[in-house]
């Protein structure tokens, strides 16, 4: 896999940039990928050395339908927590 099919988008929440500013960075990642993958990913698209992968399946939530009473789901994500060496950051979290 290609290091842009890897890594899918940054998660952006309140946790996440709590986490950022200690250096750990979390991403939607593909459902397929592993840690090696990740820090592989990582590692060339933003050119830091990665410490540590943490990933995590988050199953999606089912949601009641407005109008029908029938149920639809949300889309279950990958996603991972990366840490990088001390020193290292990601600009893309920095505004």
């Amino acid at each position: 896999m290609l290091p842009q099919d890897v890594i899918l988008a940054p998660v952006v929440s309140e946790k996440s940039y709590g986490l950022a500013e200690t250096g750990a960075y979390t991403f939607k990642v593909h459902p397929d990928a592993n840690k090696i993958e990740i820090r592989q990913a990582i590692e060339a698209l933003f050119e830091v050395k990665v410490l540590k992968v943490n990933t995590l399946n988050r199953k999606g939530k089912r949601r009641r339908n407005r109008r029908s009473p029938t149920l639809g789901q949300r889309p279950s994500t990958k996603r991972a927590v990366v840490t990088l060496v001390a020193g290292d950051q990601i600009d893309l979290f920095q505004s």
